[in-house]
């Protein structure tokens, strides 16, 4: 049987990677990203026996969100939800005590609720497969940088539902965890360093070994863990 996976932030950076790692083992793949044209480009570029499906749309978006899941279960169902869209807020990026109210309010809709959101709207089909739930975190959930409190507070809380999502859908055999990708050269991080040469960080195909072994887990054996995908040693802890 052919899984399906469900990417968000599908069309560049790491959400691309994954989605090319994922056509490669031949997977049904649902795409989404707000940009129409590149997601389309990056659907272009895939190769699968698998369907690829690309949906374009926002997240925060409830309507969007229960097509994603529909287009999904006419696919046959659901086998890894993958919440990587986010969205950094304001550039530069400002001091917390500093922060517009209502771009903080947005970016917990886009980096937070939208992942909840979507979990329970495709809980059916990721009970019915046993399937993982992987919510993309970073090291600015726990590491109080400056200017980062925005975007690592909705890290932050991710973590934590990612642990009590695993604690509360363990019952039902469906995995959740968090994963930390590390620093890369991608559009969102040099949005972060505007006018910095950030070419001495990695691409986000050296987070591959390391997604082939996740994937290759017993979602149950891997839940309610928190990994670091670059370091030498990818379980952080256990979040359980």
């Amino acid at each position: 049987m052919i899984r399906t996976a469900l990417i968000t932030g599908a069309s560049k950076g790491l959400g691309k990677t994954l989605a090319q790692f994922l056509a490669q083992q031949n997977y049904n793949l649902v795409l989404t990203a707000r940009g129409r044209h590149t997601l389309q480009a990056t659907t272009d570029e895939l190769h699968s026996t698998g369907e690829i499906l690309a949906i374009p749309g926002n997240v925060a978006d409830a309507e969007h969100r229960r097509r994603l899941v529909d287009v999904a279960r006419e696919l046959g169902g659901l086998n890894l939800l993958v919440n990587n869209a986010s969205t950094l807020g304001p550039t530069p990026l400002p001091e917390l005590a500093e922060f517009p109210p209502e771009a903080f309010r947005y970016l917990f809709d886009v980096n937070v609720i939208a992942p909840i959101a979507l979990v329970k709207d495709a809980l059916p089909l990721l009970k019915a497969s046993r399937g993982l739930v992987v919510n993309i975190s970073s090291d600015a959930a726990i590491g109080g940088y400056l200017g980062w409190g925005g975007y690592g507070a909705t890290k932050a809380a991710l973590d934590l539902i990612s642990l009590t999502l695993a604690n509360e859908l363990n019952p039902f055999q469906v995995g959740v965890v968090a994963v930390d990708p590390g620093d890369m050269r991608t559009d969102m991080h040099q949005a972060a360093f505007p006018g910095e040469d950030i070419s001495d960080r990695p691409t986000p195909e050296v987070t591959l070994p390391f997604w082939g072994w996740l994937l290759g887990q017993d979602p149950l054996a891997v839940t309610g863990q928190r990994f670091q995908a670059q370091a030498e040693r990818w379980e952080v802890r256990e979040l359980a």
